[in-house]
């Protein structure tokens, strides 16, 4: 009966929400399974497809700011005769006054679980950046916009977005704790993974059972070195994203919260389908 656990929310907007704990900005992951190699994937196992889109409340602990974010599956594309999937992330919220911004995208080749190409655009208080990179597992490198390129030691190399997608085709035993050397840049590896536990999460009025993951990763840039990211994923097929949280410097805690979910993987619609009707019930 493990599908029916996502029967409790809807594929639209998730009505009634709870102030539960806040929603928060996308942080950056980095990292890879224990071996680096790639290891082909079937599209029809994979727990996500081209459609999906969840939507976050997003919160800011420290001023209590809120803004919404976005995480979007689209494609396919053609990357170097590869064909890819476009994962993407779009944030915005504020900090007082300033608006701030952060927009990803990655695109990877489903098979073997790899990124090929990645884009960031970051807009925060007296701060801009831009990052463009293309990635090529198979002659372990990678080169960026800018001309700064280098070697990446796992031919499945992965960027900070399309980790938490991998993420989610991993089993996930309780107390289980992976060291992962798979982002592109090896400056950026190792990043451990932790279940911590079990969890029911909030969402709509429906208490959803989840797995809950801790990360470890390296980012100079939003962590002064290195930071933790907590992800709590439904516990189903689909490991939905439901929550992810993280503390960083000068905005404090920040988390995300799903608000509405669409474009269900095909393993998982007619469970999604059948959520409706028992969330809409009298």
């Amino acid at each position: 009966m493990r599908d029916s656990r996502l029967e409790m929310y809807s594929s639209h907007k998730v009505s009634h929400m709870r102030p539960l704990v806040a929603s928060a900005l996308f942080a950056a992951l980095a990292v890879a399974p224990m071996h680096g190699s790639a290891q082909t994937q079937s599209w029809d196992t994979l727990p996500f497809t081209i459609g999906e889109r969840l939507t976050y409340h997003v919160r800011v602990g420290r001023t209590g700011s809120t803004g919404k974010a976005v995480m979007a599956v689209t494609g396919p594309v053609d990357v170097r005769g590869i064909g890819t999937e476009v994962l993407s992330f779009d944030v915005t919220t504020r900090l007082g006054i300033m608006r701030v911004a952060n927009r990803s995208k990655s695109w990877i080749d489903p098979r073997h679980m790899r990124a090929l190409r990645f884009w960031k655009q970051e807009s925060r208080p007296l701060t801009h950046s831009d990052e463009s990179v293309e990635i090529d597992g198979a002659d372990h490198r990678w080169t960026a916009a800018d001309g700064t390129a280098g070697t990446t030691s796992s031919d499945a190399p992965l960027d900070e977005l399309s980790f938490i997608y991998f993420l989610r085709t991993l089993p996930l035993a309780p107390g289980s704790t992976l060291e992962l050397n798979r982002h592109f840049d090896p400056a950026r590896n190792p990043t451990s993974v932790r279940v911590v536990g079990v969890d029911t999460v909030s969402i709509g009025g429906a208490r959803i059972p989840a797995t809950v993951l801790e990360m470890r990763v390296r980012d100079s840039e939003r962590f002064n070195g290195s930071g933790a990211i907590q992800l709590t994923l439904s516990d189903d097929r689909c490991r939905v994203p439901l929550r992810m949280e993280s503390t960083m410097p000068v905005v404090g805690r920040v988390v995300l919260t799903l608000a509405s979910y669409d474009g269900l993987a095909a393993a998982c619609a007619g469970t999604l389908q059948r959520g409706d009707r028992v969330a809409n019930a009298p």
